[in-house]
């Protein structure tokens, strides 16, 4: 029961993007196509759950034994950025098409601060490796669910008859305040 209560708080009462304010360069930039945004959606999620996983890995056998805390954000950011890699090579191989669709937003990921944040905060709040990992799954079942539902929004937006001053990125952003605040209803909900 504990791991579904996380579950659920991570993806709509903490959602990482639309309650804590993490991983908003992706959002904006990958949410113009569903397909686009869904492959997205899935290299974050395998690389937030690895990378938390690793992370948690190298803090407690590592970081902590051998009173190295201060280097913790470099080797995260590492950690990350080969993680990534893996996803990149293996993205270019198995689909070139979502490989291409998703540009330069796929390398991005290494400065995606949603996943650092999630190890940082798994980090901070002191779980164990189960719980570590279920937060991350959470967190990035989050980010997907938000970024679905934007990128459905958006291109349901083009189809519509948006006032020209409005077009493009500032109706965006304007349905991003209003998808958070929809969030903000699962505020009481765990």
């Amino acid at each position: 029961m504990e791991y579904i209560i996380m579950i659920i708080s991570a993806v709509l009462v903490s959602n990482i993007v639309l309650a804590n304010f993490l991983g908003i360069c992706p959002f904006l930039g990958v949410s113009g196509k569903l397909s686009t945004a869904s492959g997205m959606a899935g290299a974050v999620l395998f690389v937030m759950t690895i990378a938390s996983i690793v992370t948690w890995m190298v803090q407690q056998y590592v970081l902590t034994p051998f009173n190295l805390g201060f280097l913790q954000t470099v080797a995260f950011i590492l950690i990350i950025a080969f993680l990534v890699q893996v996803v990149e090579i293996i993205l270019k191989k198995v689909s070139p098409p979502l490989y291409q669709a998703l540009g330069v937003f796929l390398p991005l990921i290494t400065t995606n601060c949603a996943i650092l944040g999630v190890a940082l905060l798994i980090t901070q709040k002191e779980f164990n490796l189960i719980q570590a990992t279920v937060y991350a799954i959470g967190n990035a079942l989050g980010f997907a669910l938000a970024l679905l539902i934007f990128a459905g929004i958006r291109e349901h937006l083009e189809l519509m008859d948006v006032p020209k001053g409005m077009r493009g990125m500032p109706i965006a952003l304007v349905v991003a305040g209003i998808l958070s605040l929809a969030f903000m209803g699962f505020a009481n909900l765990v």
